[in-house]
């Protein structure tokens, strides 16, 4: 299986291709998305979209991890997306 770089919160990992960027946060050692407005650490939950527990920033958008696939190169930050 081929493998892609890519950047979480300015750290470089190498995922499959084809994961997903909740998976990517999962294989990271860290599977939290974000931190809720009480600053409680969240991560994916329902894995469909439905819940929006795992919203993060890629490249500049707000985007649902368990919906977006990784791409080589894509900058993904945790971050208060509460």
């Amino acid at each position: 299986m081929n493998q892609i770089v890519l950047t979480i919160d300015e750290q470089h990992i190498l995922v499959p291709e084809g994961v997903t960027v909740a998976a990517a946060l999962s294989l990271s050692g860290q599977d939290i998305c974000r931190y809720s407005v009480t600053q409680q650490p969240r991560a994916a939950f329902c894995g469909m979209g439905i819940c929006q527990e795992c919203r993060v920033t890629v490249n500049g958008q707000r985007r649902l991890a368990c919906q977006t696939l990784c791409q080589p190169g894509m900058c993904i930050e945790r971050g208060n997306n509460g």
